[in-house]
């Protein structure tokens, strides 16, 4: 089908304009025309495989001013893999897992970051870049999985196993990092607990990556019963039916997944490790066990391939919207900040992590 987008339905262009209207400074936004049409035509390219053409004259104002405020104020968008393909494919500029983005934290000459995902990934780009400007587009975006373990939680932890060295999954506060040796994430979990050369470790705080490590080393795993609220719901008999439905049916599932999940998956990795596997195997059909929107970003690159979508939605995610992006670069809001003797610990931590995988 060919979309013509220099005529926006009227319905179309009434939504654009509603949200411009409700928007402070509203003027600032540029209005949907045919020549901003024209001009956004090639970003629209890259989504028009799950964004629509009664959607796309609601975004294309926003992107337009979003682009156009990174370069006045000097900014960098980190965009997780489970924002929307709007954010993802169309302000991005960074976009990836955890690793991916801590690693472009670290690198970047922007003096603004705008992280696009949850308030740990914003502590994060702080900790590795201290002397930038970390916004966070809602300070409300945290994370039941960083939630579920506090400092004072690792300090027991310590107390109970003397001398086992801690490592933290990514997704936990700047505080519970601090009290850690080194950070991981889902695709480097396994290296960076061999690495430490321990016959035990502690691994917190999502239970279920860790059960999913100790499948993969002889290092014995000390676990935390946190969890992540989107991949917790997912159940075996959910997967099995999709397969049911089409033997052809690949499942891709996602470490943070109960076990019974993964091992009713034909595949699991880091969300890295699943765009790859799709990118690579092409499966005619598959089912991403994560977050929902993760699907529509590789939909977008993958036209190819039929996604099957039992569609968990992160709450937290998906409070990051074009409108708080554009509203946070217009008046820098809202600033993440941490305290240095606390940065400085956690920072040990990460940059060990990151310099293991460099």
């Amino acid at each position: 089908m060919t979309v013509t987008l220099n005529t926006a339905p009227a319905t179309a262009r009434t939504a654009a304009n509603a949200v411009a209207a409700s928007l402070k400074h509203a003027d600032a936004l540029p209005a949907w025309t045919p020549e901003l049409a024209a001009e956004l035509a090639p970003l629209y390219e890259r989504v028009k495989h799950v964004v629509t053409p009664m959607e796309w004259p609601h975004y294309a104002p926003l992107i337009k001013a979003i682009n156009a405020l990174k370069k006045e104020r000097n900014a960098v968008i980190l965009a997780h893999n489970y924002m929307t393909p709007e954010i993802f494919h169309c302000v991005g500029d960074f976009r990836g897992d955890s690793l991916q983005l801590a690693k472009e934290a670290a690198r970047t000459k922007a003096d603004v970051i705008v992280q696009a995902g949850v308030h740990f990934m914003a502590e994060t780009s702080k900790i590795l870049s201290p002397e930038k400007t970390v916004l966070i587009p809602d300070p409300k975006a945290g994370c039941s999985l960083a939630e579920s373990i506090t400092a004072a939680d690792v300090r027991a932890l310590r107390e109970k196993y003397p001398g086992v060295p801690v490592v933290t999954y990514v997704n936990t506060s700047a505080a519970v990092k601090a009290e850690c040796d080194i950070t991981c994430t889902s695709s480097n979990a396994v290296k960076v607990v061999e690495s430490l050369g321990s016959p035990r470790v502690i691994l917190v705080p999502d239970e279920y990556l860790a059960q999913y490590v100790q499948t993969k080393t002889d290092v014995e795993i000390i676990t935390w019963k946190g969890h992540c609220e989107v991949h917790e719901r997912f159940t075996p008999e959910e997967l099995n039916a999709f397969r049911e439905d089409d033997p052809e049916t690949k499942i891709i599932a996602h470490p943070e997944c109960p076990p019974d999940v993964i091992k009713a998956s034909d595949f699991t990795g880091s969300t890295a490790a699943m765009i790859d596997y799709v990118k690579t195997n092409r499966p005619k059909k598959a089912v991403l066990v994560t977050e929902c929107s993760m699907a529509s970003n590789v939909a977008a690159e993958t036209p190819d391939v039929e996604f099957v979508r039992p569609c968990n939605l992160c709450p937290h995610m998906k409070r990051i919207s074009l409108e708080r992006i554009y509203e946070s670069l217009r008046d820098m809001k809202y600033e993440v900040t941490v305290d240095p003797e606390v940065a400085e610990r956690a920072r040990r931590a990460v940059e060990r992590m990151v310099n293991l995988t460099n």
